[in-house]
């Protein structure tokens, strides 16, 4: 069984994540939202790799489960990232006439 001391920890970093992530991407102005996604691709990779270290950690149960979320919520991070930059680069082609 997880221990309270054990679990609050993950939990509390989990939520300062959550809530830090969420306030940072609702300050961006929607006019520098589609060049900043495209220019954090990289960085988004680098959250996928550290929310799979955390998945295959096998601490405990809820650390699976949350390590699941964050794998999910990173991989759709990058998938948009490259939508919105394939749609912002196409919006730059010249039509063949």
């Amino acid at each position: 069984m997880v221990g309270y001391s054990t679990l609050m920890p993950e939990l509390y970093v989990f939520i300062l994540a959550a809530f830090v992530g969420y306030m940072v991407i609702t300050r961006v102005p929607p006019l520098l939202h589609t060049p900043l996604m495209s220019a954090t691709n990289a960085i988004s990779a680098i959250s996928v790799v550290g929310a799979i270290l955390v998945a295959g950690s096998a601490n405990s149960l809820v650390t699976k489960i949350l390590g699941t979320i964050a794998v999910a919520a990173a991989m759709s991070n990058v998938v948009g990232g490259f939508i919105l930059t394939d749609r912002m680069l196409k919006m730059f082609k010249k039509e063949k006439r």
